[in-house]
């Protein structure tokens, strides 16, 4: 069965009349569509995708199923007419992200009645296909590369946003299409911040250096986070590495299918408390990532989501301690039927420069 057979037949299940797609990341998802410009409808039975001129030979090509539909005025106009056209009487919108200027635009426009759905997409995103995690492992591929190659590179003397970009760019010059998400350099004292994006601090002897990063590849991304130390570090760092270290393999050693967010977090929390440094665990253990990298499911305190196969989520547990340091430890895991695949293989013994 195809994504959008897929997607129609939830609907059908819904008794969802109609759904309008207007999202970049749903759109992208419904529709294989890259463009910026563009709305998909779907019905049970149809589906019709809107652009203008500039997108419809390329919306021809990547919205596989779609009736492609050119606005030449208004892009609402064009919707409007569909909606006539099939005698939709309601009609669904994304509530997460139509705002509320673009609804009263819709009333102006529209005919069927309105109403708002949530989660649809979303959910059956957390689940890869077969071309989704393709794409995700040669991110993930991408990213070890840029690892590799930053040991190279790194050196005292170094300012941390030298060593994002030489990451940033690596990964563009290997194929990558972007950064992910901006990429956190901390290195000394600032890795204590578990956000820290790179500064124009100076990279220094002794010092611990997180490097949080990833890429986009084909639409898709990868996430992973290293620790290293610049010469040798002291004791107390060491002993937060070692911890880390040993919560992140307890989590790989047994996600699988059918735990909880709750109980996958629980697991490098627990571990992290025992050695008492449960106060410096503050952030969750990881969440899911794909076309966004952050998204469903969750792996926190908050989150009962049951993890299934097909699902690709972050293992990243952390200590941070002010004024001394911090580390964070990160792959991109995907569930698999009988347990878990980790995606991502650099090394994450302590390296020491």
């Amino acid at each position: 069965m195809t994504k959008l057979a897929k997607i129609q037949a939830a609907l059908e299940d819904r008794n969802m009349e109609a759904v309008l797609v207007t999202s970049d990341y749903n759109r992208r998802y419904v529709a294989d569509f890259t463009g910026t410009t563009g709305m998909a409808l779907i019905t049970p039975s149809k589906a019709f995708f809107v652009t203008d001129f500039r997108y419809t030979e390329q919306a021809a090509k990547q919205a596989v199923g779609f009736e492609i539909r050119q606005n030449k005025g208004p892009i609402f106009e064009t919707v409007q007419a569909i909606i006539a056209e099939l005698g939709i009487q309601k009609l669904y919108f994304e509530e997460a992200y139509v705002t509320v200027a673009e609804h009263k635009l819709m009333q102006s426009f529209f005919s069927a009645k309105l109403e708002p759905f949530s989660d649809l997409f979303e959910d059956m995103r957390k689940v890869k296909t077969a071309s989704e995690l393709s794409a995700i492992k040669t991110a993930c591929e991408i990213a070890d590369e840029a690892f590799t190659h930053i040991l190279t590179f790194i050196k005292p003397g170094l300012t941390e946003l030298e060593v994002s970009n030489e990451l940033e760019f690596f990964m563009r010059r290997n194929g990558a299409s972007g950064s992910s998400f901006d990429t956190i350099v901390a290195s000394g004292l600032r890795s204590a911040l578990p956000h820290g994006v790179a500064s124009d601090k100076i990279i220094e002897v002794g010092d611990f250096v997180t490097m949080d990063y990833g890429c986009y590849y084909n639409g898709y991304c990868s996430d992973m986070t290293r620790t290293i130390a610049i010469g040798e570090p002291s004791a107390k760092l060491k002993e937060i590495y070692a911890v880390t270290l040993e919560a992140q393999l307890k989590v790989i050693d047994a996600l699988k299918p059918g735990m909880t967010g709750i109980e996958a977090d629980a697991i490098a929390r627990d571990h992290i408390a025992s050695k008492g440094y449960g106060e410096a665990f503050g952030h969750s253990l990881g969440h899911g990532i794909g076309l966004e990298i952050h998204e469903g499911p969750n792996l926190s305190m908050k989150s009962p989501n049951v993890l299934v196969a097909g699902n690709v989520v972050t293992d990243e547990p952390g200590i941070y301690l002010p004024g001394v340091g911090g580390v964070r430890i990160e792959d991109d895991i995907l569930i698999t039927e009988t347990g878990n695949e980790v995606l991502t293989h650099s090394s994450k013994e302590l390296i020491i420069l």
